[in-house]
């Protein structure tokens, strides 16, 4: 675990530059899908904000000309008229009820597009994922790629919900209140502008520096996560070996790295909004001063009403600004989380450059014909070009030809492998470990393509072959059992998504699994949680033997299928791994050599090469390697 802690940790420094276009990339998603409701959602914000500067300049109107004649009228002790006042009201009070009913509306279409962008955004995501190769997964924290649709794609839900249509509304606000300014009077506009100048400079300076610790939060996060998530997995070999003081600190470490980068982001962001908030009080005091002598010595044609017009559109100026500086932050948390976000996306899939598939056929006039009956024999359909496709059956023949492989490109792991599995035979792979057992499993699966070398399936080159129908074609029993959240029958039938109960019963019952199914509470509709932690490792071992079953492929991998279950139960599974392997092709990858002894050929590995091969007897009569692990005198590993 340390190992893999420090994996994560490396790979979380390691990330892939910052790259700017990933919020175009969600811009051009919204106005994809969503491009009525974004012209909707704009004309409704210009509509708000129209109404709000209405509302803001009519105070000029308000007091200039409905207002002040009414006091003058009183003092020269005449009869005011509110008539007109009320009326003016009124229309005031529709102006803002307008606006009211506008951002109401632009609000709630809002929700619907950032949500549905989101899902979306998920969909995509995890669909992409599917089809990514087992290497992608071998080589990232689970737990960071879960982080991404998490807590990265929730940046994106603030960016579209709140960010843009609030930065949109402001910078509409400003320019019909600059407008606005200018009109009632050029000099005060000048004073609020040069002071709002000001603020964007210092958003400017501050946002720059929490920008980057912003980014840093996000991939800091993701380690957080991966951490955990590797922890809660290890939890019992964790307790085991008493390792929990060292995984506090390794935490403690990680999640000091989180809180570093998050206050240092949090420091910056927060002090913005008072910085920027005194500069528009100090803009709001001097506008108003600066009116009031104006006003005084009656210059630039001020007026009382003029000044309070002013002063609220100083406010309606500044404002706006500051809600865009408080914005700019989420816009980087944004980008840093769109960047991870389509970084996913971008990874190539698992490429397939196969031709062949495999169909159900049936024989007519002798000839092996393609039949849309769910049951047959199956068969390899290959087109040509140059006639109708040829119709090769699915026999379990598997050949090696001079098979070199590496994980990764500087260190080879099989060196030129030649074997041959004809159809129904049981062929054992044994040796030390990481002799290169699992990774001849993995070639044949094409989790992994090969460097050099060929492999044939019923003479067919696999290259050739559709990944998909080449792994129907397949059934493996990993040491490591993979169980689901569901019901034992759910997870049987995981092999065969079509089979009846009838089939997973019987499935159950030639694997010796439904002795203990039927003695549990729900028998087959028992609910178990993923990995079936309720049950023991022998019994979830069992569930995918099981499953392997039920598949019904003609070639069977199993990966030290039976190390986990104990003797005794051994046997009662062995006389149904029998029956499941009759008649068909098997490779066994064997933790016990006396689960191999029946095998047509045992290949024993060492450093990736075939060092001896032949069947039990043989190998035994040479007295090499086999034989030593056979009598004890050497230990498979």
């Amino acid at each position: 675990m340390p190992n893999n802690s420090a994996a994560a940790a490396k790979m979380a420094k390691g990330q892939k530059p910052f790259k700017t276009n990933g919020l175009r990339r969600v811009l051009a998603l919204v106005w994809k899908h969503y491009r009525f409701q974004v012209i909707a959602i704009a004309v409704l914000i210009i509509a708000t904000s129209l109404c709000t500067v209405y509302g803001s300049t009519f105070q000029r109107t308000l007091i200039d000309d409905y207002v002040m004649p009414l006091l003058n009228t009183v003092s020269e002790g005449g009869t005011p008229n509110f008539g007109p006042l009320r009326e003016a009201i009124m229309q005031l009070a529709m102006v803002f009820f307008i606006g009211v009913v506008c951002s109401y509306s632009w609000n709630r279409l809002m929700i619907n597009v950032s949500l549905g962008t989101l899902n979306r955004v998920r969909e995509d995501l995890f669909s992409h994922m599917e089809s990514l190769p087992l290497r992608y997964f071998d080589t990232h924290a689970h737990g960071d790629i879960m982080s991404v649709y998490t807590n990265d794609t929730d940046t994106l839900r603030q960016l579209i919900s709140q960010s843009i249509p609030q930065m949109f509304s402001s910078g509409i606000t400003i320019l019909f209140v600059l407008v606005s300014m200018f009109s009632l009077s050029w000099s005060l506009a000048l004073i609020t502008v040069c002071f709002s100048l000001g603020m964007l400079y210092v958003a400017r300076k501050i946002t720059s520096s929490s920008g980057r610790y912003f980014r840093e939060q996000q991939q800091q996060l993701g380690r957080a996560n991966g951490y955990i998530e590797e922890m809660i997995e290890g939890a019992r070999v964790i307790k085991v070996f008493n390792h929990e003081d060292q995984v506090i600190k390794e935490f403690d470490e990680i999640n000091d790295s989180l809180f570093n980068a998050s206050s240092k982001a949090n420091i910056y962001a927060n002090i913005l909004m008072p910085i920027c908030a005194n500069i528009s009080y100090i803009s709001y005091v001097v506008c108003a001063l600066s009116g009031s002598y104006f006003a005084i010595h009656e210059m630039f044609g001020m007026t009382l009403g003029t000044i309070s017009a002013m002063l609220t559109l100083n406010r309606s100026f500044n404002n706006p600004i500051i809600q865009i500086s408080q914005q700019i932050n989420a816009v980087v948390m944004a980008q840093a989380g769109a960047s991870r976000v389509f970084e996913l996306m971008d990874e190539p899939s698992e490429s397939d450059e196969g031709v062949v598939t495999l169909v159900r056929s049936k024989l007519e006039n002798g000839e092996w014909v393609e039949s849309k009956e769910r049951t047959g024999h199956w068969c390899w359909k290959h087109p040509r070009k140059d006639g109708p496709a040829a119709m090769v059956p699915l026999e379990g023949n598997v050949i090696f030809n001079d098979v070199t492989f590496g994980y990764v490109p500087e260190k080879t792991v099989l060196h030129d492998i030649s074997l041959y599995a004809h159809a129904g035979q049981k062929i054992a792979f044994v040796g030390a470990t990481g002799a290169g057992k699992t990774t001849i499993t993995n070639l044949i699966n094409r989790f992994y393509d090969i460097h050099k070398g060929s492999i044939t399936y019923d003479g067919i080159n696999i290259d050739l072959i559709k990944k998909p129908d080449l792994r129907r074609s397949l059934g493996i029993v990993l040491q490591d059992t993979q169980l689901f959240s569901g019901t034992i029958m759910d997870n049987i039938r995981f092999g065969r998504l079509e089979a009846t109960d009838e089939e997973c019963i019987e499935a159950a019952k030639l694997a010796n699994a439904d002795s203990f199914i039927n003695h549990l509470e729900n028998g087959y509709q028992t609910y178990i949680h993923a990995n079936g932690d309720s049950l023991s490792q022998g019994q979830r071992q069992l569930l995918a033997i099981a499953r392997a079953a039920v598949a019904n492929p003609p070639v069977l991998i199993l990966d030290e299928a039976t190390s986990s279950i104990d003797t005794r139960t051994e046997r009662l599974v062995q006389a149904g791994m029998d029956g499941l392997m009759k008649g068909r092709t098997v490779f066994v990858i064997a933790h016990r050599l006396s689960t191999i002894m029946n095998s047509d050929a045992i290949m024993v590995l060492d450093q990736g090469r075939i060092i001896e091969r032949g069947n039990h007897e043989s190998l035994l009569e040479k007295k090499g390697v086999y034989y030593q692990l056979y009598t004890g005198a050497l230990e498979m590993d």
